[in-house]
């Protein structure tokens, strides 16, 4: 297995919006080892080291080596030392179920647009997700 994915500059990745953002929340421009286990276009399962680009509470951008035939449903596992695994510490998403919306060929590698399974966190519009029981802070 190889280090994470080398794709230029890592983060400087700028894509040209000239329509409204439609994004519920805000990307964060992090450089992130993540462990990506998915299907090729053969069907053949694969595990890779590669690195999110940029993360949100709904998504990421994934720089690959290997293409990916999109839809794709995508695990992720975000690699973390093992003080981080403490049950002392607050509980922190390493697992994530996502699926490729676009998918962008660069020079060295692949982008890939992906959509969590789940939002991270809820919306920042206040909104109240159904069936959870809503308790008062006071």
């Amino acid at each position: 297995m190889t280090g994470p994915t080398d794709c230029g500059d890592g983060g400087g990745v700028r894509l040209k919006n000239k329509h409204r953002e439609r994004r519920k929340w805000p990307r964060l421009p992090l450089a992130i080892p993540v462990f990506v286990r998915s299907h090729d276009g053969n069907g053949k399962e694969f595990l890779e080291f590669a690195t999110a680009l940029n993360v949100s509470a709904g998504g990421m951008l994934l720089a690959v080596r290997r293409a990916l035939p999109s839809p794709s449903e995508v695990l992720l596992e975000i690699p973390s030392a093992p003080v981080a695994a403490l049950t002392s510490l607050p509980k922190t998403a390493r697992n994530l179920r996502a699926k490729t919306l676009r998918s962008t060929q660069s020079a060295d590698c692949h982008l890939l647009g992906l959509k969590f399974a789940r939002p991270l966190l809820n919306s920042s519009h206040g909104r109240v997700l159904k069936g959870r029981k809503v308790s008062s802070g006071v």
